[in-house]
């Protein structure tokens, strides 16, 4: 069974976002600069363990804010595959169709979007390891 590990929200304005999330949820807030000269802020809801950055609490997810764009418009999940090359030809296969194809982040893993079959955008996530 494949697990949810981490949730997505798009942001217009990344200041407003940050400080909105950062306020009422207490949530604590990284920036991660990407490629393109992109920023990418990392959500910690819950600790997370040092070495693996996943959180010690059982059952908890972090996540991301990011500036909004065409592909990703709403709030998303990312749900962990040991294989996104495997799981999107699933995809296709069951009426779902690619929207962005698998990309290294850093040395971490691997990301991917694809669109199901009642229109939301969902994402897999693949370890490098």
């Amino acid at each position: 069974m494949n697990k949810v590990v981490h949730f997505e929200i798009p942001a217009d304005d990344m200041d407003r976002a940050k400080k909105f999330y950062g306020s009422i949820f207490g949530w604590e807030l990284q920036d991660m600069p990407m490629e393109g000269g992109r920023n990418y802020t990392i959500v910690r809801t819950v600790p997370v363990d040092e070495k693996t950055h996943m959180p010690k609490e059982s059952g908890a997810i972090n996540g991301g804010i990011f500036k909004r764009q065409e592909l990703l418009k709403t709030p998303s999940l990312v749900i962990e595959v040991s294989s996104i090359d495997e799981k999107m030809k699933s995809v296709e296969s069951s009426g779902g169709k690619i929207v962005q194809p698998k990309k290294p982040i850093g040395d971490m893993g691997f990301v991917a979007y694809f669109k199901d079959t009642e229109g939301n955008v969902i994402g897999l996530w693949q370890d490098s390891k």
